[in-house]
């Protein structure tokens, strides 16, 4: 078998795959070792230089690699993927970073301060290197990880950018932007990515923060005249987690000195993932320019679980507690607890806690008792009133317009987004929610019900702005 088979079936690949999937997974992986055996398979082994590249390869390319391998050599071949021996990190020089993209040297301490500090002495603004943070420094949880984190299609796309992250910081994606409601699991997505890369490089430096500590830190060195602080604490990162951007509204400052901490980064090609309610152009009283930065990268958004991941979340937090949820158990607390992640485990930890105290076997009955004030606050009666002054006031237009035979966009489509909510959140009749808006015939209503259903599958604004009402309404 010829010895360059590996590299013949790279260049195949380049022209098969999109450029920018074979530039982050195939072009960097080193020479294979090929073996041919005339009694076994012939084998191709590729040393992968971390577990995050070698899973992903494993489960999106492998079978394509072998494919084409194959078909190169007219026999059957197969790939064998290995984690690479770890190298010892080289000592970092105390005077000089990494060169930027432009061919510059970066030396510590060397970027001109912020703000006010510009205008100290020169030898007042020279700045010590920073250290990498250290493990109590970095601020993560553990626990987050990805291994922790159950997929399914309401985060699929954010858990497979954040897994590019991860393997490939600086890359690709930057910055990657994540939104959604509260307890989707944004958080968790943010430090299974810090937790991963100081895995593979225990020397990285990575710090992970909620945008209310920026916010603190800004102050606190705005008052002291101290910008030098703020800026090696923040633009010397090689990976900077940030949770809940929207808390940066309407405060200029934290927003200058975020900007020029976001330009310096990415400057030095590190990494930032942020983590926000809404999308970057949905943020109220954020500069433009930052906005605009935002959805320069990737944005994605995580989505409320969707029964079957609800039922898995619940069966993987009860493994890591201790105990085997029987399946009928699961199904029904997901299907009263539809909110939030955060919201289902907390059911689960009232069942559990409940079991252990009463000493009793899981089942319905005792999952009924143990959550009857959250099925009680989840059976109050929602008033279709209500609702349609909810969906009035969150798409600012008038309650009149609910029942009113006026047609345009801008209200035709709440009216249909009220009637979904009104289908589903009361017990009322489809004729009897027709009656309630304007006397509209009951085949109306049904049309609008299925409508917003089905566009809730395959458009993420959409389902958002229902999960923010529905949250709003349950109080």
């Amino acid at each position: 078998m010829s010895p360059d088979l590996w590299q013949r079936g790279c260049e195949r690949l380049a022209t098969e795959l999109p450029e920018h999937q074979f530039n982050t997974w195939i072009r960097p992986l080193p020479p294979a070792q090929v073996s041919d055996d005339p009694q076994a398979d012939a084998v191709v082994s590729v040393r992968v230089p971390n577990r995050f590249k070698l899973d992903w390869i494993r489960d999106q390319y492998a079978s394509r690699i072998e494919s084409v391998l194959s078909d190169l050599a007219g026999k059957p071949v197969r790939l064998e993927l290995m984690l690479a021996a770890r190298e010892p990190a080289p000592a970092r020089s105390a005077a000089a970073a990494p060169p930027q993209r432009n061919g510059a040297f970066h030396i510590a301490g060397a970027i001109p301060a912020l703000g006010a500090a510009a205008d100290r002495p020169a030898a007042s603004r020279a700045a010590a290197p920073s250290a990498p943070p250290s493990a109590s420094r970095h601020k993560l949880n553990t626990a987050l990880t990805f291994d922790t984190l159950v997929p399914g299609r309401a985060n699929q796309m954010a858990r497979t950018a954040a897994l590019h992250v991860a393997g490939a910081p600086g890359q690709m994606y930057n910055p990657l932007f994540i939104y959604g409601g509260v307890g989707l699991g944004k958080t968790h997505l943010v430090h299974a990515v810090g937790n991963a890369l100081l895995k593979d490089n225990p020397d990285a430096r990575v710090l992970y923060l909620h945008a209310e500590q920026f916010i603190s830190d800004v102050v606190k060195n705005y008052q002291r005249k101290t910008f030098d602080e703020l800026k090696a604490k923040y633009h010397s990162l090689d990976l900077l987690l940030i949770d809940d951007v929207q808390f940066f509204a309407g405060k200029e400052r934290t927003q200058e000195e975020f900007f020029n901490a976001f330009e310096a980064l990415l400057a030095k090609r590190a990494h930032i993932i942020m983590t926000s309610d809404t999308y970057p152009k949905g943020l109220a009283n954020i500069d433009e320019r930052l906005t605009s930065r935002f959805d320069a990268g990737l944005t994605v958004a995580i989505e409320p679980p969707e029964l079957e991941m609800r039922v898995a979340i619940l069966n993987k937090k009860a493994l890591s507690e201790g105990t085997e949820m029987p399946e009928d158990v699961a199904f029904f607390i997901a299907k009263n607890v539809r909110a939030n992640v955060r919201e289902l485990e907390g059911a689960l930890r009232k069942v559990l806690a409940y079991s252990r105290f009463s000493q009793k076997d899981i089942n319905i009955v005792l999952a009924r008792e143990a959550l009857r004030d959250l099925l009680s606050i989840q059976n109050r009666q929602i008033s279709v009133e209500n609702i349609q002054k909810t969906v009035a006031d969150f798409y600012k237009i008038k309650i009149a317009d609910m029942y009113s035979t006026k047609r345009p966009a801008s209200i035709a489509r709440p009216r249909q987004i009220a009637m979904y909510l009104a289908k589903d959140m009361t017990k009322k009749s489809l004729p009897e929610i027709g009656e309630l808006f304007g006397g509209r015939d009951h085949t109306t209503v049904l049309h609008a019900v299925r409508k917003i259903g089905e566009e809730r599958t395959r458009n993420a604004e959409l389902n958002q702005q229902l999960h923010v009402l529905e949250q709003t309404l349950k109080g």
